[in-house]
This record gives C-alpha cells, sequence and structure tokens, in this order.
C-alpha cells in the first residue's frame, strides 16, 4: 500500500494519508481496510515481565526485563463480524459458534491458534502489511501500559474495568454481578492507558509463544518464544468466567493449539 489510513482516536472517522516509512506516533489509532481491525500504535519501550517471587505463579517467574520496538495492536478484541467478513472472503475456513450469545461486536469464540493465524494470514494478503498474533511480552506490555499493578487499574479486581467471573472459584459464571453473564460487546468497559479495551478479561486471548513452564531462557527482545511444547500456545487476560487471579496481566495460560474454546479469542498484532 502506497499510503497509510488514519482514524480519530476521538471522534468521526478521519483520513490522513501519510507516506507508508513515516513512523506513526504512539497511540495512534488506524485502520488498513474496511473490514480490518483498529490498531493502536504502541510506543517502544522497556518493561518488567511477569511477577515478583512470591505475588504471582510459578509459571509467571523470573520477573524480567524486556525491551521491545514499537509495533501495532488491535484496539478490541476480534469480533464476530470481523471473522465472518474474513469466512465470507474464502479468507478463513472455520465458521465459530457464538453459543447464541449473538455476534456482530461480541468477540469471536471458539477458534483454535491456527484458525487466529488463519486470520491474520488473510488481513496481511488483503491489505499487503504484516498482520500477525502478538507475542506473549508484546502482550502484556500492552496490557500494563506503564503500570506494575496486578491490573491497570489498581490492585484490585473490579467489574467497573474487566467482564469476569466469581470472586472465588466456586462456579463459572458471576450471575447478577454485572450486565454481561458471558461475553460482553467490544468496548463495553473503559480502555487502558495505552488505549485498549477488553484486555483483561471478556475471552482469552491467543498469542504466538510455544508453551514453557516458566521464564528461564524467554526472549528479552520481545519476540515470540518459538521452542517449548509448540503443541500448546500461550493465552492471556483471562475471560468471563476468570476469578480475579486468572485477570493479572501476569497470568499465563496455555491451550492446545488446536483447542476450540467458548472463552477462547484473540486480537491482532501487526508490525511497524
Amino acid at each position: 500500500m502506497g499510503y497509510w489510513r488514519f482514524l480519530s482516536a476521538t471522534a468521526a472517522v478521519m483520513m490522513l494519508p501519510v507516506p507508508v516509512c513515516a513512523q506513526p506516533a504512539a497511540g495512534t489509532v488506524f485502520r488498513d481496510c474496511s473490514e480490518c481491525p483498529e490498531m493502536v500504535v504502541v510506543p517502544a519501550g522497556t518493561f518488567m515481565m511477569g511477577s515478583p517471587e512470591g505475588e504471582g505463579l510459578w509459571d509467571e517467574y523470573p520477573q524480567h526485563s524486556v525491551t521491545l520496538r514499537g509495533f501495532s495492536l488491535g484496539r478490541y478484541e476480534v469480533t464476530f463480524a470481523q471473522w465472518d467478513a474474513c469466512v465470507a472472503a474464502g479468507g478463513c475456513s472455520h465458521s465459530p459458534d457464538d453459543e447464541g450469545w449473538g455476534r456482530d461486536d461480541r468477540p469471536v469464540i471458539n477458534v483454535t491458534w491456527s484458525d487466529a493465524r488463519q486470520y491474520a494470514a488473510w488481513l496481511s494478503r488483503i491489505t499487503g502489511q504484516q498482520y500477525r498474533l502478538p507475542s506473549e511480552a508484546e502482550w502484556e506490555y500492552a496490557a500494563r501500559a506503564g503500570t506494575t499493578t496486578a491490573y491497570w487499574w489498581g490492585v484490585e479486581a473490579s467489574r467497573s474495568y474487566a467482564n469476569y467471573g466469581n470472586d472465588r472459584w466456586n462456579g463459572y459464571w458471576a450471575e447478577g454481578a454485572d450486565q454481561w453473564l458471558h461475553t460482553a460487546p467490544v468496548g463495553s468497559f473503559p480502555a487502558n492507558g495505552f488505549g485498549f479495551y477488553d484486555i483483561l478479561g471478556n475471552v482469552w486471548e491467543w498469542t504466538q509463544d510455544c508453551r514453557n513452564d516458566d521464564y528461564t531462557g524467554a526472549p528479552s527482545d520481545g519476540s515470540a518464544w518459538e521452542s517449548g511444547e509448540c503443541s500448546r500456545r500461550v493465552m492471556r487476560g483471562g475471560s468471563y468466567v476468570e476469578t480475579p487471579r486468572g485477570l493479572r496481566a501476569a497470568d499465563r495460560f496455555m491451550y492446545s493449539a488446536d483447542d476450540r474454546f467458548k472463552v477462547t479469542g484473540f486480537r491482532v498484532a501487526r508490525t511497524l
């Protein structure tokens, strides 16, 4: 593509042609095509990934410094409307079940890691840009948005900021605790400091990384960890059934790459 097409982050759509060689400013919101997800430019930076000893689970250690180049990440989780456009265009082969909760602006669910990669590959073909799944480090950096607390909004879970389950593991759904028993339409809760919606809660999000028991030997440059148990891939962010522990920015979960679950979705990254 000869030009980027930008969206105003605060008002009506405004197209600003900028040469493709120009580096967009951090926080810029753009869309490469009418069917494409809105993307947010994430600034380059360094952060401490994982949890300090005694504050998290074994797979969140050792906490380590990661330095990342700028990249972009989906402003929202990929929606059913966006996924269905890929299916209609022949770019995605699987039509996932919405469990009767609705499609449109609900996050797509019941997709495997390979399904998510297929969607990213379709975006790459139709735009000429490099879409992909985020690395686990990119995801956590974006989710923290410069914070060091368990949640980007503070130290305690809050239903004012995320869609999650019971406060304790004595069941799944937090019926009556918030408006959404299952998935919420994307953007139903406030964005974090980098401009990402639903990055904690709503649905688990696939990342590119292979399963590893902890961070011993993990990359320090923000790249995906492509060694380990690669038949299983890392998911991040928690879901509408998780307790507050599973909602933390540092929490990790590993699923079989071939599994489809009604708590599983994703958002895409794009290389700048």
